[in-house]
């Protein structure tokens, strides 16, 4: 079954697929986005939104509203696992050194439900996956999954890891960094009285962390990278 020519598709809609959509709707372009899912994806935890990331949440039109409801973060404390000494302790306060910047942790269900409200109604196509893509002359044909092919003159792929479109272009596999990692948001009914900074700590591989969202959740995360020997160990046990 196939559909009207569309000007712009984006595969995704996520972060990446939304901002794009937003963008592109911001400037009078109108676009189709797909999502494979049957909802909006806001699983996940939070980010930490630097300065020029601002700047484009600005552009889009939803950097006031997510200000709103996420703490100004006005410094980073690192602390070593090995010592237990600080090792560093930077301020973005007005009289610092790096006052410029602006910092924040946001909540990914939050700043994708923004994204969203402000898109026109049907702009998002939920439960479209592409399964393979081909071009015929100026336009790509996208195939979802449920037998619909869709003729676009502009594909754009925001679909994550595992891209479709990535695929299409002869992007190679992914590489696996060999770090791991676990990730979480703690929500407390009062008050959690933590500073409104970004903690980290380092050593042997380790590094963890935990940065306020607001004033009752805290965004928190553990990675390990093991090291060349532990690498080669762990590849002979397998």
């Amino acid at each position: 079954m196939e559909g009207t020519v569309q000007d712009v598709v984006i595969v995704g809609a996520g972060i990446a697929g939304l901002t794009t959509s937003l963008g592109l709707y911001r400037q009078g372009v109108p676009s189709l986005v797909l999502e494979s899912s049957d909802t909006l994806r806001i699983t996940g935890y939070a980010l930490t939104i630097w300065t020029n990331a601002w700047r484009a949440l600005d552009a889009v039109g939803i950097g006031e509203s997510l200000r709103q409801q996420h703490e100004y973060i006005y410094g980073n404390v690192t602390t070593s696992l090995i010592t237990g000494r600080q090792t560093s302790d930077t301020s973005f306060k007005a009289e610092a050194k790096f006052a410029n910047h602006e910092i924040r942790c946001v909540k990914r269900k939050l700043m994708l439900e923004a994204l969203a409200k402000e898109l026109p109604s049907g702009t998002i196509r939920y439960s479209s996956k592409v399964v393979s893509i081909e071009e015929s002359g100026f336009l790509k044909l996208v195939h979802l999954a449920d037998g619909t092919i869709l003729k676009t003159k502009v594909l754009i792929g925001c679909d994550g890891v595992n891209s479709v479109v990535g695929m299409w272009l002869g992007f190679k596999k992914p590489a696996f960094t060999g770090r791991s990692a676990i990730r979480g948001c703690s929500e407390s009914k009062a008050c959690h009285e933590f500073e409104p900074k970004f903690m980290q700590f380092f050593g042997n591989g380790i590094r963890s962390g935990a940065i306020p969202c607001d004033d009752k959740a805290v965004y928190w995360f553990f990675t390990w990278t093991p090291t060349s020997q532990e690498k080669e160990q762990e590849g002979q046990s397998i």
